[in-house]
C-alpha cells in the first residue's frame, strides 16, 4: 500500500484527529504537529499515557479514553510503539491513520492493509497541512524536484517507499 495525494487529502479532510507521540518537554516532532494542526483549525486529541496536560492541552491516556470519535489518528512514535497503537486504533474503530516518517514499519503497513485501515505513510504531515511553513514548503519543493512527492494517480504513479 503506497500513498497518493488522494489518500493524503482524504486523511486531512477529517477535521477531528487524535495524535499519539507528544512529549511533556515539548521538544518532540509530535508537539510541532499538534501546534500546526491546531493553528490550521483541526480539533486534536493528544494521546499520552501518563500526562494529563501538555502545553495547556488536555491529554488522554489512550484512544479509548477520548471523549468522542475521531476521523483519523496521527502517529509520531517509534515503529515498535506504532504497531501497538494500531491495535488500539482498530479496537477504537479508527479507520484512517497517518504514520509520520520514521513511525512506519512493514508490519504496521501490513496490519493496516489486513484490517481495512487507510494508512498514509512515508510522508511528512507538515508538508501538507496548510498553511505550510517555510521549511516544510522547501521540503515539499525538494520532494517534487526529486520525484518523491506523491501523485494523484493510483497504480503506476504511486509513491513507493520500502520500509
Amino acid at each position: 500500500m503506497n500513498t497518493t495525494l488522494t489518500d493524503i487529502h482524504d486523511f486531512l479532510s477529517q477535521r477531528t484527529l487524535a495524535l499519539a507521540g507528544i512529549s511533556r518537554g515539548g521538544k518532540k516532532f509530535g508537539n510541532a504537529i499538534l501546534k500546526s494542526l491546531k493553528q490550521s483549525g483541526y480539533r486534536v486529541f493528544p494521546i499520552h499515557p501518563s500526562a494529563e496536560t501538555i502545553d495547556g492541552e488536555r491529554c488522554y491516556a489512550s484512544l479509548e479514553k477520548m471523549p468522542e470519535k475521531v476521523g483519523g489518528l496521527v502517529i509520531c512514535l517509534p515503529s515498535v510503539q506504532t504497531e501497538i497503537v494500531l491495535h488500539q486504533a482498530l479496537a477504537a474503530g479508527i479507520t484512517r491513520v497517518w504514520m509520520q516518517q520514521g513511525s512506519e514499519s512493514y508490519a504496521a503497513i501490513r496490519f493496516c492493509e489486513q484490517n481495512g485501515i487507510k494508512a498514509v505513510h512515508g510522508q511528512c504531515i507538515m508538508m501538507f497541512v496548510e498553511p505550510v511553513a517555510s521549511f516544510h514548503r522547501f521540503h515539499r519543493w525538494v520532494w517534487r524536484l526529486i520525484g518523491k512527492y506523491p501523485s494523484v494517480h493510483n497504480a503506476g504513479d504511486r509513491v513507493s517507499r520500502h520500509v
